[in-house]
């Protein structure tokens, strides 16, 4: 689960976190208000969408200007200019494909005099089960192309969970960003800081790009990127309180109301099936044969019926499928509960596409005649090979 940069710094905040005043603005007519709570000279207008790249980015529309969906105001005059060119406006990024995003919500934020930039994320190191710090002197850029071209400028380290973090991962912070003084000091405190608030949340990743020595010589977050563990969000409501779903894709909204692990993908070929290995089996095999898969969807190891409908009606949802593989291989799961679940739904919303259907292991003769004798036009497959190849042929027109 992904949250904004101005929910991420107030959450950062309540852990000392320095950062910037800011004022989120929802409506146009509110953007001279938040400005005027604000100190000035100088305000920065900040779209809110979940994607980055939003300063380099290009509204749709043409009412929006073109500066980018990160703008620099110089009067309270200006700042409602621009909420009133950017709210409700699109917004397209490197991050969001060419569809963008429309910008619901903004954050108004004091400006910054900013003498140097810094990266500096936090994530769960998956190799060791650790949590590692990635840090370097190249702030305010893409911190790919800085691996790509000066690696040697990236410092990454891990902190065991048996100590937790120590005075040295702050000393590393600072020598990483080669900080002397007083702000080498900042830097330790603020590891520290940002390490309590990544365990203490549960956070997947936190990215602060970048992170800013003001010239008045103070260390401040001046952006934040914050993702969640969705596991572990039971134990968090005021982080689930946070979620904006306007920013989700409708079809994985859906399938978390089912426990369905679904993603919505830019093919053509929906896809149902059980076990994350077998989905992405499933998927390379759709591309082997020359066209792509329209969903991830791993509908478990224990579905029921209802569930299996329900995964099947938010594959027909998208308008973007032009047919439908159901790979079950069934062991917990059994393949007549897979069938009596697509029968229903495929009586629910109807079938206007072609549908095959592997089914194999426990109780897969009881699931093919439950098929067979549904009057469906479905067509059965006898191996993943053989399903591939037909869907694709029936996509084509063949």
């Amino acid at each position: 689960m992904n949250i904004h940069e101005y929910q991420a710094k107030a959450m950062l905040h309540e852990f000392g976190v320095p950062i910037s005043r800011g004022v989120p603005v929802l409506k146009p007519e509110d953007a001279d208000a938040a400005a005027k709570q604000l100190p000035g000279p100088i305000w920065v207008v900040k779209s809110q969408i979940h994607a980055g790249g939003r300063g380099k980015g290009k509204f749709k529309e043409a009412s929006a200007g073109d500066k980018g969906g990160v703008r620099i105001a110089k009067s309270v005059a200006e700042v409602d200019e621009f909420a009133k060119q950017m709210l409700g406006a699109t917004l397209v990024t490197v991050q969001t494909g060419p569809h963008g995003k429309q910008v619901n919500r903004l954050y108004i934020e004091e400006g910054s005099d900013i003498d140097k930039e810094f990266y500096l994320s936090i994530l769960v190191n998956r190799e060791t089960s650790e949590i590692s710090f990635v840090v370097s002197t190249e702030g305010g850029v893409n911190i790919e192309d800085v691996a790509h071209s000066t690696p040697e400028k990236i410092v990454s380290f891990s902190v065991d969970p048996a100590t937790g973090i120590m005075p040295h991962h702050g000393r590393t912070v600072a020598e990483a960003l080669k900080l002397k003084g007083d702000l080498a000091k900042q830097a330790e405190k603020l590891t520290g800081q940002l390490y309590a608030a990544f365990a203490a949340k549960d956070m997947a990743m936190l990215e602060i790009n970048p992170l800013v020595v003001t010239k008045q010589g103070q260390l401040r977050v001046l952006d934040a990127k914050v993702s969640f563990d969705s596991n572990a969000l039971y134990r968090h409501p005021d982080v689930v309180a946070l979620r904006d779903e306007s920013e989700e894709d409708a079809k994985e909204i859906e399938a978390s109301k089912y426990d369905l692990n679904y993603v919505a993908l830019d093919g053509t070929i929906g896809c149902m099936v059980n076990g994350a290995g077998l989905a992405m089996a499933t998927m390379d095999i759709i591309k082997l044969y020359g066209m792509e898969p329209a969903n991830f969807l791993d509908v478990g190891g224990g579905a029921s019926a209802e569930k299996v409908a329900a995964a099947f009606k938010i594959i027909t949802a998208d308008p973007n499928v032009r047919g439908i593989l159901v790979n079950i291989f069934g062991g917990i799961m059994k393949c007549d509960v897979i069938a009596e679940g697509v029968v229903a739904a495929v009586k629910q919303v109807g079938l206007k596409v072609p549908l095959v259907v592997r089914l194999e292991g426990t109780n897969v003769e009881q699931g093919k005649k439950i098929i067979r004798d549904s009057g469906l036009n479905v067509v059965p497959a006898d191996n993943l090979d053989d399903a591939a190849q037909k869907i694709v042929k029936a996509v084509k027109g063949g």
